[in-house]
Formats: structure tokens, sequence, C-alpha cells
């Protein structure tokens, strides 16, 4: 099975990502911030292959996460998708810059996430 995190300080967003991904077939963990889900992948030795991230965050940004994820060579595989409220097409740039595979802005469907995870051939 594909495991996944989804990085949000809403409560609410993660469930709905949760849920969506989870019915997709993948096992979620869940994150409040770019710090904790770096703990998450520091410590999991099971590996993720998917993280949806937010950008606005307290502690660490998404945009910081996806840096220092992608600054760490074992992680260069895992699929980044940024979801967020943020939508100038510089912060679009600036988040598939650092190392974001793709970019979704909220509010979304769970078709919107489907089509995103299946562009980037992730889902049939």
């Amino acid at each position: 099975m594909s495991r996944a995190v989804v990085i949000d300080d809403s409560k609410a967003i993660r469930m709905i990502l949760k849920k969506t991904l989870t019915d997709l077939g993948y096992e979620v963990a869940q994150a409040g911030n770019g710090r904790e889900a770096l703990d998450l992948f520091q410590q999991d030795s099971g590996g993720f292959s998917l993280a949806l991230v937010d950008w606005n965050m307290p502690e660490m940004s998404g945009l910081e996460f996806v840096k220092r994820l992608r600054s760490e060579p074992r992680f260069s595989s895992v699929v980044l998708m940024m979801v967020t409220t943020e939508t100038q097409v510089e912060q679009m740039v600036a988040a598939l810059d650092a190392g974001a595979n793709e970019y979704v802005m909220k509010p979304f469907t769970r078709e919107i996430i489907e089509d995103k995870l299946r562009l980037l051939g992730l889902l049939a």
C-alpha cells in the first residue's frame, strides 16, 4: 500500500484530504506543520511516496518544508503537491522551483486531487 502525508494546520482540511487519499488506497499520516512533517519523514523507515502540503503554517511553512525535503537525496522520489490558498503566479513558480511536483489552489474538489494524482502517474 502506498503511503502519504497530509500537511496542513487546518484539521478540517487534513481530514478531507485524508479521506480522499484513503479512498484511493493510501495509508495516510498527518502533520500540522512542516516541522512535524519533516520529523515524520526522518523517523519513518517505511517511506512515504506522496505529500500534500499547505503553504501557510506555523513553525515551518510548506515552501520551507519542500526546500528542506528536496535538500535530502533520499527523499528525491517523494511526490510533493502543494494544496494552498496562495493563488499568485509568483508563489506557484516559487513552489515548483523549490521542488513541488504539482500545485492545487483551495478551494479544491476531490476530482481535482484525483486529476492531479493521475497527471503525476499515481492513479490509473
